[in-house]
């Protein structure tokens, strides 16, 4: 028997999976790490410590699997995506790396879209905004100009560990859309771009496809796990496109929904040509010459939660949802936008904020629980309305992971707010399984990624929409997106007041 080994290198801890050619978890491993937040509205991580992570969780797993030290095949990866990593001559980290979910670039990306936006728009398929790597440059450029006179490398978080194994630098096409630098027509760093903002393109890596063997493990570490065989290293993708993988989304007409702290609508697109104006996202997938339409709900299960905690708090999850079939669509007349920390799809506004509408006094807890389900949910429904009205063609079957898919009656709503089949996973692995699948192809286990995930991907009964439910549900969407404009005003106004 032969493994491969995906990790994951999330935003709080990484995660290893050891997995056969079936496709099954033969064994897992995580380590976490903390995140810093030296002042409001900044996010940092030491790669350092995701290096020492990874240490650990590879060790963990051959002591679980002696095995691995003469079957293991092959090492890919997913990584969080945006974070910007930056070398020195001696490619050592020059200071802590910027993290995605950092927000203190807002004056570079007003910057880059008044300068560059059409063009950018055009060739990089999305508009600056704060979590890209792009901004982030150049916050570093204008703050810490000794920091970025000593660059020699820029690096993205699950490449410098992948360096670390290696020795080579390189990046995948997948992690690369994500900086806002990588031209999606030409598959090349974008020169215009690179010229206007004095980026030097020798310190940016070579570009890669996901499942290209980039290397094989160095020596000093084959000898310190004790792998008495030579193990390939494949390239990985972002971790958007290793979950769309890990969820079987390899083709036209399927598309992931995913509900954890923050929300994604992600769609499959045959390639990157795709112009939604800078409302969507539109990156390289991890499958060569494809790519996925994207929109986020930046407060999905965190508004669940944040309702939870609230309002609720002594109550088990399950306890709370167990009556919500009782409350009739649209909680008759109950609304709530999730706008809690602002929203990202399809608005970019930093300053609104989440609210009820239409609260009598017949309304009860169960009430209010399903006007949050059914808000983070429309929410959602805000890209899949934008995907649909720009290219004609609908989603068939979408896969829905993570807190959505944990409960029959959410799936249910989803099925009839969005009018399509769900689907969940019979084992929600989530990126890991995606670079592990990178891993297997690249290791040539499976002609191709189509060929693997039909190996790898397997799927619980779908859940149909119900069409009288999904007639009442257009009506109280219809009202669910005048929230915004209605509550808009006062937000910014209070936001302004705050703010003198």
């Amino acid at each position: 028997m032969t493994y491969v080994l995906g990790l994951d290198l999330g935003t709080s801890a990484l995660k290893g999976l050891i997995v056969d050619k079936k496709g099954q978890v033969v064994a897992e491993s995580s380590h976490s790490y903390p995140m810093d937040t030296p002042k409001i509205g900044y996010s940092e991580q030491n790669p350092i410590s995701w290096i020492e992570a990874a240490d650990q969780v590879i060790n963990d797993l051959v002591s679980k699997l002696p095995e691995l030290k003469e079957s293991l095949e092959g090492i890919s990866f997913s990584g969080q995506m945006h974070s910007l990593v930056l070398l020195d001559e001696k490619n050592e980290p020059l200071r802590p790396a910027i993290l995605w979910n950092d927000v203190r670039t807002t004056k570079q990306c007003q910057k880059i879209n008044e300068t560059m936006r059409e063009s950018i728009l055009k060739r990089e398929k999305n508009v600056a905004l704060e979590g890209f790597t792009l901004p982030k440059i150049l916050w570093v450029q204008e703050n810490e100009p000794e920091v970025w006179k000593q660059v020699k490398q820029i690096q993205l978080p699950k490449d410098y560990l992948r360096f670390w194994l290696t020795d080579k630098f390189s990046m995948d096409y997948s992690d690369a859309a994500g900086t806002l630098m990588l031209n999606q027509d030409s598959k090349n760093w974008d020169t215009e771009l690179l010229r206007q903002w004095d980026i030097p393109e020798a310190i940016l890596p070579q570009l890669v496809e996901s499942t290209a063997v980039v290397g094989v493990l160095k020596t000093e570490l084959k000898e310190r796990y004790g792998f008495s065989q030579e193990v390939k290293i494949i390239a990985g993708g972002a971790d958007n496109a290793c979950a769309a993988l890990g969820s079987g989304v390899v083709k036209s007409g399927t598309g992931l929904c995913s509900i954890g702290t923050s929300g994604v609508f992600l769609k499959y697109e045959d390639k990157a040509d795709r112009d939604y104006q800078g409302k969507l996202h539109v990156f390289y997938h991890a499958m060569e010459n494809t790519a996925y339409s994207m929109g986020v709900t930046l407060s999905a299960g965190n508004s669940f939660n944040w309702f939870k905690n609230t309002f609720a708090k002594d109550q088990p999850f399950e306890e709370l949802l167990s009556e919500i079939d009782t409350v009739p669509i649209g909680c008759d007349g109950l609304l709530f936008s999730p706008y809690i920390v602002g929203e990202r799809t399809p608005y970019t506004d930093s300053q609104i904020r989440g609210s009820f509408i239409g609260i009598d006094t017949r309304h009860q807890l169960k009430d209010f629980t399903r006007s949050v389900l059914e808000g983070i949910t429309f929410s959602l429904k805000d890209s899949q309305r934008i995907m649909e009205e720009v290219v004609d063609e609908k989603i068939e079957r979408l896969v829905s992971v993570g807190g959505g898919a944990k409960n029959k009656s959410w799936l249910q709503m989803q099925a009839n707010i969005f009018n399509t089949p769900i689907v969940t996973l019979k084992t929600e692995q989530g990126p890991g399984l995606g670079a592990a699948m990178l891993a297997a192809v690249g290791c040539q286990w499976f002609l191709d990624l189509q060929e693997c995930a039909d190996q790898f991907v397997a799927y619980k009964e779908e859940v149909q929409p119900q069409p009288q439910q999904v007639e009442e549900y257009k009506k109280v969407y219809a009202r669910y997106r005048k929230m915004y404009d209605a509550t808009r005003e006062i937000c910014h106004m209070y936001s302004s007041e705050i703010d003198n």
